[in-house]
């Protein structure tokens, strides 16, 4: 199952993260930043004008609807790479980012980032597989969205969570090491919070999954692929 269970993965600090030389050396002069819980870092159509590395806490990825609904695309733990798109063609930011729990990140202005990548070349090629990887799991997320049921997104939502942050626990079972908000879940899903909390309350009585102080642990890994379409 361990192939399956990596092919739910987005945009997640494994796949965005350099490599630790060339990561080493990016951000060996850059500035450090906190934020609280819940501060914005930037919004959607701020300049950019940096990238960030985290360094503790956690970010999510998330954009708004007309309507004022949240679409949380993805939560970034320490060693991601945040704003990176940026980096390259200088265009405004294309998502807002907010903590969601305190966080020290490591930031590095976009001229630090080009006069870097003139004496490392190589940090191109290592940028441009990154950028093909995401294109590829945004097409896959899309694919799947078209055909998922509601319970089907949740599903997929927690095994991506799971994916990045997730440890082996006895008997099979997983246990996500972040505190996550059924309403996260629900705007990770791209579903009502009422929607959301209503399939999680129904898993948790049917053992499907369970938490513990706040943290989420699936107990029915093969079910829960199941119903995330067994990709």
């Amino acid at each position: 199952m361990e192939e399956k269970r990596g092919q739910f993965r987005r945009n997640n600090q494994f796949v965005t993260a350099l490599p630790g030389a060339l990561s080493s050396g990016l951000f060996a002069r850059a500035a450090r930043i906190k934020l609280s819980t819940d501060e914005l870092l930037f919004n959607a159509g701020d300049e950019g004008n940096g990238c960030y590395r985290i360094e503790s806490g956690l970010l999510k990825l998330s954009i708004l609807s007309e309507d004022g609904g949240e679409r949380i695309l993805d939560v970034l733990g320490p060693g991601a790479i945040v704003g990176e798109l940026s980096m390259i063609d200088g265009a405004p930011r294309s998502t807002a980012v907010y903590a969601v729990r305190d966080a020290e990140l490591s930031f590095i202005s976009r001229a630090a980032f080009l006069a870097f990548a003139d004496s490392h070349p190589e940090l191109y090629r290592h940028v441009a597989t990154l950028l093909a990887q995401r294109v590829r799991e945004m097409n896959d997320v899309a694919v799947a969205w078209s055909f998922l049921s509601l319970e089907g997104r949740v599903a997929y939502a927690l095994l991506e969570l799971a994916e990045a942050f997730g440890e082996d626990v006895t008997d099979g079972r997983r246990l996500i090491r972040q505190k996550i908000e059924q309403g996260d879940i629900a705007a990770m899903a791209g579903i009502a919070r009422e929607n959301a909390s209503r399939i999680l309350n129904k898993w948790a009585r049917d053992k499907i999954i369970s938490r513990h102080a706040g943290y989420y642990c699936i107990d029915a890994r093969e079910k829960v692929e199941e119903l995330a379409g067994g990709r």
